[in-house]
C-alpha cells in the first residue's frame, strides 16, 4: 500500500532486507508528525484526532494526542542535535504554555488535571511522554520558556506525584516525570519519593531472565519493552547514572536473548497481549539496547528488527488516507483495541523512534544490515520465568508463542469468564495470526463443554518449560471457568502441555474431575481462505475422530476478515487424556500431520510419542509434570 508522504529511495546496498536507512526514519516521524497538524487546537495544546473517544472522553484525548506526538517529535530534534527544519518544537512549546494555563478548565486549550488512576488517570499516562519529551528537548525548548510557563508545566506534573496510579507499569509515569524535573533542577523529596516507590516495586515485579511482570500478576507481553525496561534504562541514559544503567541495562540485554526472536522474517512483532494498536513500538527494546549497547544483537540485526517493524505496517496499511495512524492493527480492527483505547493511542508507536537518539554516525545507523533471530536457523526457546514457548521456523519466517505463564488476571481479582481476553488466554500465539474476537469459536483453546456452557481459560499457573536441541517444552493448568450458571465446577481441572518438533506442536492435555457426559473442543490456528497458510490440527489420543472439523469465525482475525479453524471433540468424565498434534505454516505442499507421528502410547498420566522424522521420543508425565525427549 501507498505510504501517504514522501520517503526517500529505498537503499538496499546498506539495508538488504528492509531498504530503510535513518533517513526514512526521519522521513517516517516528519510524515507523522505533519499530517496530525491539521486536528490541533488554535494554541497546539490538544490534538484532536478523528475516531471514535476512549472510555476517558475527548478532552483527555486531546491531550493524548499533544503528548504522544511530542515525544516523536523529541526524538526526532534530539536525535539530530537539535535541528528542527520542520519547526516541530515551536508548535508544541505553545501547546504547554496553552495547556496549562488553566488546567482543568472547559475550554478549548485546557488540560485536564492529573488524578487518581480510578477517577481520572489517564492525564498520569501522558505525563511521562510531556516530561520525557521536555527532558529530551531542553536545551531547545524548555530552556528558552519563560519562567511562568515552566513554573504551570511543573505545577501540572507534579500531580502526577501526587495521585495514585494504576497498580502496574503506571508507577514508571510519576518516575519519570520526577526524572524530568530532577534533571532541570527541580527535584525534592517529593520527587525523589516517586522514583524509589517506583524502582521498589519493579524490584518485586522482575521475574528472572530478563521479564517484568505488569504489576503483582502474570502479565507478561510487550509492555516489557515499550515501559518496564524502556522507562528506567532511558532515565539512567539520559542522567549519565553508570551504576543504574548497568543494572537496568543487564536486565535489558537477559530481556533481549529472548524477545528478538519474536518478529518475523516479514517484520511481524507477535500478536500477543494488550495494546496491539501500538504497532512498531514493539521495537523500542530493540533499538533501546542498540543505543546503550547492552544488547546481545549486532547493531546489523538490531537496524534489520527495528526497519523490519517500522515498514511492516507502514507497507501494510496501518496510516490512513490522511497519514494518520488507525485504530487497529493493519487497518482499522475494532478487536484488537481496547476501551483506553483513543485515536491518538496509536502514537505510542512514537517509543520506537528512541532508536533516533542514536545519532548518524553511530553502528546502528551505519553497519550493514543483517539477519534477524528467525532467518538465521529453525529456533526453539523457553523462558519459564514468564512460561512462554517460542518456536521458530526459518523456511516460512514464522514466530509461534505458547502461552504456559501469562494471564493478565490481577491477584485479588475473580475467575470469570466474562473477562476472558483473546490476546492472554489462547494457549498459542503467532506472528502471522491473531486470535479470534469474542463471541466468535475461540482458536487455540481447549474447552470443557458441560450443562449446555463452555469454558474459557482465566488465571494460568504454570508447571515448568525447557528445551534441547531443536525441541522444546512448556505446562500450565487453570481452572476451566464458564460462561453463565456457576463459573467453576468443584474440583476440576486442566493440565496442559505444549511439546514442538520442528513445525509440529504436540498438545497434551489431562482433565481432572470432568463431570459425567461432558465433553471437550480443542481447536488451532485461525487463518482466512486467501492465506498462504495452512493450519492443521490431528487428534492422536481421546478424540471422536482424527480428522478436525473446520469451523467458522465470521469476525475474522486482525489479518482476515473472516477465518476458520480446525476443531477436535471428544468426550471426557473424571480423569482423561488427550493429545493432538497441531501446526501452522506457510511452507508449500508440507506432509500431513498424520505422517509426522509413528507412535503414541498412553499408560495413564503418561504420554509417549515416537517421532516419524528423527525417530526419536517425547515422553510427557502428568504427575508430576515433565517432560523428556531422546534419541531413539
Amino acid at each position: 500500500m501507498s505510504i501517504p508522504f514522501e520517503l526517500p529511495a529505498d537503499d538496499h546496498d546498506l539495508s538488504p532486507s528492509t531498504g530503510y536507512t535513518r533517513a526514512h526514519w526521519e522521513a517516517v516521524a516528519d510524515g507523522l508528525l505533519t499530517a496530525t497538524r491539521r486536528w490541533s487546537t488554535p494554541g497546539c495544546a490538544l490534538l484532536d484526532l478523528p475516531g471514535r473517544p476512549s472510555r476517558s472522553g475527548v478532552r483527555s484525548d486531546g491531550l493524548e494526542g499533544y503528548a504522544r506526538t511530542f515525544l516523536a517529535a523529541a526524538f526526532r530534534v534530539a536525535g539530530a542535535g537539535g535541528d528542527d527544519p520542520h519547526g516541530h518544537l515551536e508548535r508544541y512549546a505553545s501547546g504547554l504554555a496553552a495547556g496549562t494555563r488553566t488546567p482543568g478548565r472547559d475550554d478549548t486549550e485546557s488540560w485536564p488535571l492529573i488524578l487518581d488512576h480510578d477517577v481520572q488517570g489517564q492525564p498520569m499516562v501522558e505525563s511521562a511522554s510531556v516530561a520525557l519529551g521536555l527532558r529530551l528537548t531542553a536545551p531547545w525548548l524548555w530552556k528558552h520558556l519563560d519562567a511562568g510557563v515552566q513554573d504551570r508545566a511543573e505545577e501540572w506534573l507534579r500531580g502526577a506525584l501526587r495521585h495514585t496510579p494504576a497498580p502496574n507499569n503506571w508507577y514508571l509515569f510519576p518516575y519519570t516525570v520526577a526524572g524530568f524535573l530532577e534533571s532541570v533542577g527541580r527535584g525534592d523529596a517529593e520527587t525523589a519519593a516517586a522514583r524509589q516507590r517506583a524502582l521498589e516495586l519493579l524490584e518485586g515485579w522482575y521475574r528472572g531472565e530478563g521479564w517484568y511482570a505488569d504489576g503483582d500478576g502474570r502479565a507478561f507481553d510487550h509492555y516489557n519493552g515499550w515501559a518496564l525496561h524502556l522507562y528506567p534504562v532511558l532515565d539512567a541514559h539520559l542522567a549519565g547514572d553508570g551504576e543504574a544503567l548497568a543494572h537496568h541495562g543487564a536486565r535489558l540485554r537477559a530481556h533481549l536473548e529472548g524477545f528478538s526472536l519474536m518478529f518475523g522474517a516479514d517484520g511481524a512483532p507477535l500478536h500477543f497481549g494488550r495494546s496491539l494498536t501500538y504497532r512498531f513500538a514493539a521495537t523500542a527494546a530493540v533499538g533501546l539496547g542498540a543505543l546503550t549497547g547492552h544488547t546481545p544483537l549486532t547493531p546489523g540485526a538490531s537496524r534489520r528488527i527495528a526497519s523490519g517493524g517500522l515498514r511492516h505496517f507502514l507497507d501494510r496499511g496501518a496510516l490512513t488516507a490522511d497519514g494518520l495512524l488507525s485504530l487497529g492493527w493493519y487497518g482499522p480492527h475494532e478487536a484488537s483495541l481496547q476501551s483506553y483505547s483513543g485515536p491518538a493511542s496509536p502514537y505510542w508507536a512514537s517509543k520506537a523512534f528512541v532508536a533516533l537518539l542514536a545519532p548518524p554516525g553511530h553502528a546502528l545507523w551505519t553497519d550493514r544490515e543483517e539477519p534477524a533471530p528467525v532467518e538465521e536457523a529453525d529456533r526453539v526457546l523457553a523462558l519459564p520465568a514468564p512460561g512462554l514457548l517460542l518456536q521458530a521456523t526459518r523456511a516460512d519466517g514464522i514466530v509461534r508463542l505458547h502461552n504456559h505463564g501469562s494471564d493478565h488476571v490481577r491477584p485479588h481479582e475473580g475467575e470469570t469468564a466474562a473477562e476472558d481476553d483473546p490476546h492472554y488466554g489462547r494457549q498459542a500465539y503467532s506472528t502471522r495470526t491473531g486470535p479470534t474476537a469474542p463471541g466468535n469459536t475461540a482458536d487455540n483453546h481447549l474447552s470443557v463443554h458441560t450443562g449446555g456452557r463452555r469454558s474459557v481459560r482465566r488465571r494460568v499457573h504454570p508447571l515448568g518449560a525447557g528445551h534441547g536441541d531443536g525441541w522444546g517444552w512448556a505446562a500450565s493448568w487453570h481452572r476451566p471457568v464458564f460462561t453463565g450458571g456457576p463459573p467453576m465446577v468443584p474440583g476440576l481441572r486442566v493440565e496442559s502441555v505444549t511439546v514442538v518438533h520442528g513445525r509440529y506442536e504436540l498438545r497434551a492435555h489431562r482433565v481432572v474431575g470432568a463431570p459425567a457426559g461432558a465433553r471437550l473442543g480443542l481447536t488451532g490456528w485461525a487463518t482466512g481462505p486467501e492465506e498462504s497458510l495452512t493450519s492443521a490440527l490431528y487428534g492422536l489420543h481421546g478424540w471422536d475422530d482424527a480428522c478436525p472439523e473446520l469451523v467458522r469465525a465470521p469476525q475474522g482475525t486482525a489479518w482476515t476478515p473472516w477465518a476458520r479453524l480446525p476443531r477436535l471433540t471428544g468426550g471426557c468424565g473424571g480423569t482423561s487424556v488427550h493429545v493432538a498434534l497441531a501446526s501452522l505454516t506457510a511452507e508449500p505442499g508440507t506432509a500431513p500431520l498424520s505422517e509426522a507421528v509413528a507412535e503414541v502410547l498412553v499408560d495413564g498420566a503418561t504420554v509417549e510419542v515416537t517421532w516419524a522424522d528423527t525417530g526419536t521420543r517425547t515422553r510427557i508425565a502428568f504427575d508430576p509434570v515433565g517432560v523428556r525427549h531422546t534419541e531413539r
